[in-house]
Parts: C-alpha cells; structure tokens; sequence
C-alpha cells in the first residue's frame, strides 16, 4: 500500500513538474510573439517602453517614500527619501514626456555604444589575449552600432529602444520555450525510468 501511494504521489509530482515547464513555454511563446509585434511596430513599443518605465519609476519612488518614511528614525531616512524623490520626479518626467525621455535614452545608448566600442577595440589590440578576434568584433560593431544610432538621432529615438526591448522579448521568449520544453523531457526521461 506505501508502495502504491508513492507511485501516485510521484505521479502527481511529474504532473504538476510537466504543467510548470508547460506553463513556461506558453509564457515563452507569449514573450515571443510580443517581440514579433514590437519589433513590426517599433515606433509604438518604444513609447510603450518609455511609459512602462515611467509608471516603474514613479511606483518604485512611492514604494520608497513608504520605506523611507518608515525608517525615519534611522539614517537611511534621508537617503531613502532623496532617491524616492528623484524616481518619482523622473517617473513623472518620462510619463509626461516619453518621446523626449526616448530620445535622451537614445543618445545614452549610442553614447554607451560608442565607448563599449572603443574600450574593446583598443582592449584587444592592446591585450591580444586568447579571444582577440571576438573581442575585436565586439568592439568594432558597439563602435559601429554607436555610429549609426547617433548618425540619425533624433529620429533614430522612434524605433531603437523600442527594437531593443522587442528583442529582449523574443530572445528571453526563446529561452523560455527552449527551458519549458527541456525540462518536459527531462522530466519525461527521469519519470520513465
């Protein structure tokens, strides 16, 4: 009688283990078809990401307004209420302004491009270690990356954050699905044996 017990007990643990990893693809598949859509309508989910950003900051500042309220007794006080004052004021800026904040965080990106790039170019040369050539690809294409973005800035604001998030999506998406279904047939091999 234990024996069968622990059959259905294992049973119903490879069950609920298989509807996990099922529930993590379809999220997957969910994030990739996302990503499809943000990235054929760029324009429309950079200012969803900017608006999403927005409403994180200034969420994530009242939080810490409550936090830092109630530590006022301690010295965090005023460090918590300095930060959750500037995310909220940024929250507020972004919500009431994305295509500006869209394009600040364009020329940030192109910025951060553009010396990724050249940190890693004159890295390899420098250092010429085992993973030069990567390393020198890498540096190259941030360099080039960084160039294009700004070369078209301010209208390339439209369409290069929301492109980076769309991927985000798709390849976290990707994963998702690939985990989900990994781990259904794991679970299919351990439970077989």
């Amino acid at each position: 009688m234990t024996r069968s017990t622990g059959a259905a007990g294992s049973r119903a643990d490879t069950a609920k283990l298989n509807r996990g990893f099922g529930m993590l693809a379809v999220l997957g598949v969910i994030l990739v078809v996302a990503g499809v859509i943000g990235l054929i309508y760029t324009a429309a989910a950079t200012l969803t990401t900017m608006l999403l950003f927005g409403w994180l900051l200034l969420v994530g500042g009242l939080i810490g307004l409550l936090h830092a309220v109630q530590a006022r007794q301690t010295s965090f006080f005023w460090l918590g209420l300095v930060v959750a004052a500037l995310n909220i004021a940024a929250g507020v800026v972004i919500i009431k302004t994305p295509e500006a904040a869209a394009e600040a965080l364009t020329m940030f990106a192109a910025l951060l491009f553009l010396t990724g790039g050249v940190f890693r170019l004159v890295g390899s040369l420098v250092v010429r270690g085992p993973q030069f050539g990567w390393t020198l690809v890498q540096g190259a294409f941030g360099l080039l990356l960084g160039i294009l973005v700004l070369a078209t800035w301010p209208s390339s604001s439209q369409y290069v954050i929301g492109t980076f998030f769309s991927l985000s999506l798709l390849f976290d998406g990707l994963g998702l699905i690939a985990t989900g279904y990994g781990g259904r047939r794991v679970v299919g091999m351990v439970a077989g044996k």
